[in-house]
C-alpha cells in the first residue's frame, strides 16, 4: 500500500510537471522505484495521460482504507498515544534517576573500597576456615569429649569416663589461655559430678564387696573426698540404704516390723561391716590418713543404739507373749552372729524383754481385775446348777491340775477373773525371764489382793438378803479355797517354786476369812432345789410374792441361763493354762 502511495505521488507530481519529471525520473530513482519508472517508459502516450487519473483513483481509494482503517482501529492508537505519554514520563524519571545516581557515585566509590578491605578481612577468615576444616576431625573429637563421657557414665563405663576426665584436666593444664579448652573443660567438670552422684547412689543399694571396691576404686581416681571423707561417706550411703529398708516395712504391725528390722541388721549390718573392713583396711603404720580412727566403731554403736531404741519403742505395743519370746529369739541370733565382727549386743536385750514382759503381764492383770469387778457389778445373785466336783476335792487336784476347776461356772465373777489370769500365765509361760519372778509374783498377788479387796468393798456397799448372802459367801469360799491356790499353781508351772511365793502371801485375803468366820456363826441359808421357785432382786429386802420380771417369773434354769450370757464361755478357755505346762 505505500508503495502504491507512493506511486500516486509520483504521478501526481509528473502529471503537474510532466517535463521536469521525465527529467528527473532515471537519476532520482530509487531502487525501489526503478521498476515502476522503467513501466512508465514502456506506457504509450495514451496511456501516460490517463496515468495520473489512475493515480489519484488509487489515492482515494487508499485515503478510504487508511480512514477505515483507522476509525476500525481506534483503540490501537489511543494506546500508542498513551504509550508515548507514559514514555515521556518515563524518561523524565530516568533522567532524575541518574541525576541521583551521579550524585551517588562517590558514595558507591567509597563502598567499593569498605568492600575490598571487608574482602580481605574474609579471605583472612577464609584461611583460617580453611586451616579449620583440615583439622575439623581433631575439633570435632574434642569438642564431642563431654558427650562421650555422658554417654560413658549413664551405660556405667567409668573407667572409659575417668580417662577422658584426666585427658581433659591435662589439655586444661597445658592450655590455660584457650577459651575452648577451658569450656570444655567446666562441661567435664559437670559430669564428673553427674559420675560422682551415681557412684554414691549405687552405694545406697544393695550391692556385694566386689562392686563396693569398684565403687571405691573410681571414687579415688576421682580425687573429691580424702581418705577420712570417703570412709565416712561409705558408711552414709550403707546407712541411707539400711534406712530405705527400714522405712519400707510396715510400722502399723510392731511384730512383723521387729521381725523386719531385726532381720536386716542381721544379714546387712554383718555385710557392711565386713565391706567396710575388707575395703579400708587400717595400717597404722604408715600415715595417719590410712589410719581409721575410730569411725567404724562410732557408727556400729550408732547403729546398734539405734536398733535398741526402736526394740524399746515398738516391744510395748506386742501384746502376745509368743511374739515377744519369738522377738528374742531372733534378737539372740542377731546379736551373735554379730558378735562375729566384734557386735554382740546379746547382753543389752534382757532389760529390754523385762520391761516388756512386765508390761504385758501387768496389763494382762489389770484387764482380769477390770472384767471381774464388771461382771461382779452386774451379778444377779441366783444359785446355779452343781458343775463338777467339791470345792475341797478340786483344791487337791489343782495341785497337779492347771485346768480351770469347773466348779467355778458357779461363780461367773471368778471364773472371769480366773480365764484372765489363765490368759496371762498363758502370755508368760513362751517368755518368762527369771529374774522377774519375784517381781511378776508381787503384780499376781496385786491382783488378787484387788479382787478380794473388791469382794470386801462389795459386801460392804451392798445389802444382800439371806439367800444372797450366802451365794456371796460361797463365792467368798471359793476364792480362797479354789482361784488363789489355782493361781499359785498356774504361777508354778511358770516358775519353779513361784507357788510357794504366792501361798506365802495368805494375808491378802485375811478379811475374807473373817468375813467367812463371822458368817459360819449364823444359820447358814437353806439349799434351794432345782425346782422350786426363787425371786430374784439386785438389792434390797426379800418380797414376800416371786418378783416377776417383763412377766416371766425367773426360776433356777431361768437364771442359770442368765449366769452363762453374762459371764465368758469359761469352757474355751479351760485348758488355757493347762498349755502353759
Amino acid at each position: 500500500m505505500v508503495m502504491e502511495l507512493g506511486n500516486g505521488d509520483d504521478g501526481v507530481t509528473s502529471s503537474a510537471s510532466p517535463t521536469s519529471a521525465m527529467a528527473s525520473v532515471l537519476p532520482l530513482a530509487s531502487v525501489s522505484q526503478q521498476p515502476y519508472v522503467s513501466e512508465l517508459l514502456s506506457f504509450t502516450l495514451d496511456r501516460l495521460h490517463k496515468e495520473p487519473e489512475l493515480l489519484r483513483v488509487d489515492a482515494e481509494r487508499i485515503q478510504r482504507q487508511m480512514q477505515e482503517v483507522a476509525v476500525g482501529n481506534y483503540r490501537a492508537f489511543i494506546s500508542a498515544a498513551d504509550a508515548l505519554v507514559a514514555i515521556k514520563e518515563e524518561l523524565s524519571s530516568i533522567d532524575k534517576h541518574l541525576e541521583s545516581l551521579i550524585t551517588e557515585i562517590p558514595s558507591l566509590t567509597s563502598g567499593c573500597t569498605e568492600f575490598i578491605e571487608s574482602a580481605e578481612q574474609i579471605l583472612e577468615k577464609r584461611k583460617m576456615n580453611q586451616t579449620l576444616l583440615s583439622n575439623h576431625s581433631t575439633l570435632l573429637d574434642l569438642l564431642e569429649i563431654p558427650q562421650l563421657m555422658d554417654t560413658c557414665v549413664r551405660n556405667g563405663n567409668y573407667d572409659e569416663a575417668l580417662d577422658l576426665e584426666a585427658f581433659v584436666c591435662k589439655l586444661s593444664t597445658m592450655h590455660p589461655n584457650i577459651p575452648v579448652i577451658q569450656a570444655l573443660a567446666q562441661e567435664v567438670r559437670q559430669t564428673t559430678q553427674s559420675l560422682l552422684s551415681q557412684l554414691l547412689q549405687k552405694l545406697r543399694s544393695n550391692i556385694q564387696l566386689p562392686e563396693c571396691l569398684r565403687i571405691i576404686g573410681y571414687l579415688r581416681r576421682i580425687g573429691v573426698f580424702s581418705e577420712y571423707e570417703m570412709r565416712l561417706q561409705f558408711l552414709r550411703c550403707r546407712e541411707t540404704w539400711l534406712t530405705g529398708i527400714l522405712e519400707d516395712l510396715d510400722q502399723r504391725n510392731a511384730y512383723e516390723y521387729l521381725k523386719g528390722m531385726i532381720s536386716c541388721h542381721r544379714m546387712h549390718l554383718f555385710d557392711v561391716v565386713n565391706q567396710y573392713r575388707a575395703i579400708f583396711a587400717d595400717d597404722t603404720s604408715g600415715s595417719e590418713e590410712n589410719y581409721d580412727g575410730g569411725l567404724l566403731f562410732s557408727w556400729a554403736m550408732h547403729q546398734i543404739t539405734s536398733h535398741l531404741k526402736t526394740l524399746k519403742v515398738m516391744l510395748p505395743k506386742i501384746t502376745e507373749g509368743g511374739s515377744l519370746s519369738n522377738i528374742l529369739d531372733q534378737c539372740m541370733y542377731c546379736a551373735m552372729g554379730l558378735g562375729w565382727v566384734g557386735l554382740d549386743f546379746r547382753g543389752l536385750l534382757p532389760p529390754l524383754f523385762e520391761e516388756a514382759v512386765l508390761n504385758l503381764f501387768s496389763k494382762n492383770m489389770n484387764t482380769a481385775v477390770e472384767n471381774f469387778q464388771l461382771v461382779l457389778d452386774s451379778h444377779r445373785w441366783v444359785p446355779l446348777p452343781a458343775v463338777g466336783f467339791s470345792a475341797a476335792s478340786i483344791s487337791e487336784e489343782s495341785q497337779e491340775d492347771v485346768t480351770p476347776p469347773s466348779y467355778l461356772m458357779e461363780h461367773p465373777p471368778l471364773a472371769v477373773f480366773v480365764n484372765g489370769v489363765s490368759a496371762a500365765m498363758n502370755e508368760l509361760r513362751p517368755c518368762a525371764p527369771v529374774s522377774l519372778k519375784n517381781v511378776l509374783s508381787q503384780e499376781l498377788i496385786k491382783g488378787l489382793q484387788a479382787v478380794s479387796d473388791s469382794l470386801l468393798r462389795y459386801n460392804a456397799t451392798r445389802m444382800l438378803r439371806e439367800n444372797e448372802s450366802g451365794l456371796f459367801l460361797s463365792l467368798c469360799r471359793a476364792f480362797i479355797e479354789v482361784v488363789f491356790p489355782h493361781c499359785a499353781t498356774c504361777f508354778g508351772r511358770c516358775y519353779p517354786g513361784g507357788a510357794t511365793l504366792i501361798m506365802d502371801a495368805k494375808n491378802l485375803y485375811e478379811g475374807l476369812g473373817r468375813l467367812l468366820t463371822i458368817s459360819s456363826t449364823k444359820e447358814p441359808p437353806k439349799p434351794v432345789g432345782n425346782g422350786e421357785e426363787k425371786t430374784a432382786s439386785e438389792n434390797g429386802d426379800l418380797p414376800s410374792q416371786p418378783v416377776v420380771e417383763n412377766g416371766i417369773e425367773p426360776t433356777v434354769d431361768n437364771a442359770a441361763d442368765e449366769k452363762e450370757q453374762n459371764s465368758p464361755a469359761l469352757h474355751t478357755d479351760e485348758k488355757k493354762v493347762g498349755e502353759a505346762s
